[in-house]
């Protein structure tokens, strides 16, 4: 007997499940991306059939369909108590001595993990599902961050018993196999190499790159949209218990245990020590193998396991008396600054740079340290010649943190604000209320060679062969003087330059003509406007479909794009008017870029929308708005947020507004959200 759409869909969400706890949690996936990709689209279309099977716990739920209007306070029904640090071996014994006054011959065990760098948070499971996170705070009172922690993937939206190795649990009493109510603190962290893929993007993006992980994490669960924050890829570990509504375990290393069967990642660093002389000797091991790591620790958290002598050890007014942070002393380095040298983006963006004398630092030698900007140059008042701690940001980025003033030479000078760009001597400008320096001169060489390597890159118009070696001799070589001049190559202009030949340059001409077929979002995340990255041009793209309707845009118009916003609109508005934009864009276009489109998804249903403009607006029962919108895309449609002449089609749901009327208004074709999906299964 076939099984019946209810068993296939919990069958598919257990597996699901299964499977993203062995990726994110245990790091042992057991089936290829592929393979996850069709377990979850299978989920998704009988969902998309069957709206009222959709439960809160899905695995295709995590991501709310709209950005919040705020975040709303919700009080810890435990509170969310910070510890002690300290930074002496010594203070650990004196910390030994305290609770061993406390609890006069009992034998001691401690527990000793590392201490995330990232945000604390705790969730709250009721009935084994996920009802509730929020931050820290003030300790007494968080914000409500559960749709964003919705989306890490490492967090279980539904507690199950998974396959780790069991430990004894008679004292899961109630019939779920869980608490009724338990309440898992952990901490939010970025990885680096997440934290390094993002700050690339931003920079690309000309946007404020993050200084460290930490901050990259705390800014990213102050989104109100978690779509965005979804993207960022966080991860989640538990570390401790809120409220509980039964007794759970009599340890920290029984608590941990527990957790992680429950599919609840927990921190995979603690290790149990009975004397504080062990408790020392793990907190210097680990200090020495933070870069075994991919995230942030910034030191050791020492906790009495037993959670009896927990309770009769208590708490002070502002930290509990059982545990305390070791923290690890920023790892610096001293040196000389060579020189200080000043970059040009491809935005005109002018970065001063500082070039050091050679150093090691946590394992790396550094040469070269960012100094953000002039004002952050003027605040600490580097200078050539001074003599400066430089330490990684992070751990990652090398950043001067301070100069050593005794030891300034004599003959130093404060460093001049660039009055020319020094690349082409061209006019420099501040940014009205900003902190960059831009260069203005639309043809300054060096924004030009950025520019090209921008728009070449992967992501933008993906030009295989062409990077930055070959740009700097184009541009010198005058071959090359705009986006459009690149399809002018021809081979024998490409082979005669150096390390090239007949076959690569043939190869190239290939990569080229290939790149004339890249969709429109990709044209506009490779032109390089100002604030435009490769999310905002996929919202033109399917919003305008073509850079002729980007170019006649009004900017209450582009403002009201989602995600657009006033100051996306008045930079993409400014470049469309200005008079180099249109001459490119006319060259692109008689070169052969088409600028039209999307990007076709590999998970192409149809092409019952080819083509088409349409807007979904009101409420649809079991469907988000991003359900509705990758829907559309799949049917080969394009889904707009607003409702004019060329529009196609409107969805109306319950509780539409003014689209609906405006709609009617204009004449505009509309359906009910069960005509739609009927027509798009038919």
């Amino acid at each position: 007997m076939a099984e019946s759409i209810t068993t296939r869909i919990n069958k598919l969400r257990d597996q699901i499940r299964r499977h993203d706890h062995l990726y994110y949690v245990e790091n042992t996936p057991e089936i290829t991306d592929q393979q996850y990709d069709t377990l979850f689209r299978e989920l998704r279309d009988l969902e998309h059939k069957h709206p009222d099977l959709i439960t809160p716990d899905s695995p295709t739920q995590r991501v709310s369909g709209r950005p919040l209007d705020g975040f709303t306070t919700v009080k810890h029904a435990v509170p969310m108590l910070s510890m002690d640090n300290t930074y002496s071996p010594d203070e650990l014994r004196q910390f030994d001595q305290r609770v061993k006054k406390l609890l006069p011959g009992q034998k001691i065990r401690y527990m000793v993990e590392s201490k995330i760098d990232g945000v604390a948070i705790t969730l709250r499971y009721e009935q084994g599902l996920l009802t509730l996170a929020a931050t820290r705070g003030d300790g007494s009172q968080g914000d409500d961050v559960t749709a964003n922690i919705r989306t890490i993937p490492s967090i279980p939206l539904k507690l199950t018993e998974g396959e780790t190795p069991t430990v004894p649990t008679s004292l899961f009493d109630e019939p779920t196999g869980f608490p009724q109510v338990l309440e898992v603190r952990g901490e939010v962290f970025m990885t680096n190499s997440q934290f390094e893929k993002i700050n690339r993007i931003r920079s690309q993006n000309d946007e404020q790159t993050f200084a460290n992980p930490r901050n990259a994490t705390a800014g990213s669960l102050k989104l109100l949209d978690s779509r965005i924050v979804a993207q960022r890829s966080l991860r989640f570990l538990g570390y401790a218990l809120g409220e509980v509504s039964q007794p759970f375990a009599q340890t920290h290393h029984e608590t941990l245990k527990k957790l992680k069967i429950l599919s609840i990642p927990v921190n995979p660093t603690c290790s149990a020590a009975d004397d504080i002389e062990k408790v020392i000797k793990i907190c210097l091991e680990w200090q020495d193998r933070r870069p075994e790591l991919d995230y942030q620790i910034d030191g050791m958290v020492i906790k009495v396991d037993s959670l009896d002598f927990r309770t009769r050890l208590g708490q002070t007014a502002r930290s509990p008396r059982w545990c305390i942070a070791y923290k690890f002393a920023a790892e610096r380095a001293q040196t000389i600054v060579k020189s200080i040298q000043v970059q040009v983006g491809k935005t005109g963006a002018l970065t001063p740079v500082a070039n050091l004398e050679p150093v090691q630092l946590a394992g790396t030698t550094v040469s070269r340290a960012s100094l953000h900007n002039f004002d952050e140059l003027r605040r600490k008042d580097v200078r050539e010649g001074d003599t400066v701690l430089v330490e990684k940001a992070g751990e990652i980025i090398p950043q001067v943190v301070e100069v050593i003033i005794d030891q300034r030479p004599q003959s130093t000078h404060t460093f001049a604000l660039p009055e020319e760009c020094p690349e082409c001597a061209g006019p420099v400008l501040k940014d009205e209320g900003g902190v960059y320096i831009r260069c203005i001169n639309p043809d300054c060489p060096a924004q030009l060679i950025e520019r090209l390597r921008h728009f070449a890159a992967r992501g933008q118009m993906d030009i295989d062969g062409l990077g930055i070696a070959l740009i700097e001799q184009l541009v010198k070589a005058s071959l090359v003087s705009s986006f459009a001049d690149i399809y002018k190559l021809k081979a024998e202009d490409v082979a005669s330059l150096e390390r090239m030949g007949e076959k690569s340059a043939a190869n190239l001409i290939e990569a080229i003509e290939k790149s004339k077929q890249r969709p429109l979002e990709r044209v506009l995340a490779g032109l390089g406007i100002l604030h435009v990255g490769s999310r905002a041009a996929e919202v033109l793209a399917q919003e305008l479909g073509t850079i002729d309707a980007l170019m006649q845009a009004e900017k209450e118009q582009l403002e009201n794009i989602d995600e657009v916003g006033p100051v996306i609109a008045e930079s993409i508005y400014k470049f469309c008017r200005d008079s180099h934009t249109r001459s490119l864009i006319d060259n692109l276009r008689a070169a052969g870029v088409q600028m039209t489109g999307t990007e076709k998804s590999a998970e192409q249903y149809s092409d019952k929308l080819a083509d088409q403009s349409v807007v979904v607006t009101g409420s649809i029962a079991g469907y988000s708005r991003e359900d509705m919108n990758s829907l559309i895309k799949k049917h080969g449609g394009r889904p707009t947020a607003s409702v004019s002449k060329k529009t196609d089609l409107v969805v109306i749901g319950e509780n539409a507004g003014s689209k609906a009327e405006k709609a009617q208004k204009l004449g505009v074709k509309t359906m009910t959200p069960e005509q739609f999906l009927t027509f798009l299964e038919q």
